[in-house]
């Protein structure tokens, strides 16, 4: 269990095989719920080689001391994360100009 949340990871290892491996890790948000995007690979057995790059969103909470992941949405290619990229700049550079606007 973590404590703090540098300790938080996705990273696993299987029958000492790494079969998910962390190459890093952005802390969006730090409190009672703290939310980190993590860059990882998954370890493909059949082809014994490392799979593309992946994403995935982690909320967790801490309670007594210990942080609990609840939550997670998975990003499954760089193509998925470009589109999310697009739609968030799209939505806040709109923001923008209508708070400029106003």
């Amino acid at each position: 269990m973590a404590e703090t949340i540098d300790e938080l990871t996705v990273e696993y290892v299987d029958n000492g095989v790494t079969t998910v491996k962390e190459l890093d890790k952005q802390v969006l948000s730090k409190g009672a719920w703290s939310t980190i995007i993590f860059k990882y690979q998954s370890w493909n057995a059949s082809k014994e080689e490392y799979g593309p790059l992946a994403f995935t969103v982690r909320r967790y909470q801490k309670r007594q001391g210990v942080y609990t992941q609840r939550s997670k949405f998975n990003i499954s290619s760089v193509d998925q994360a470009k589109k999310i990229v697009e739609a968030l700049n799209h939505w806040v550079d709109a923001e923008a100009k209508a708070e400029k606007e106003s």
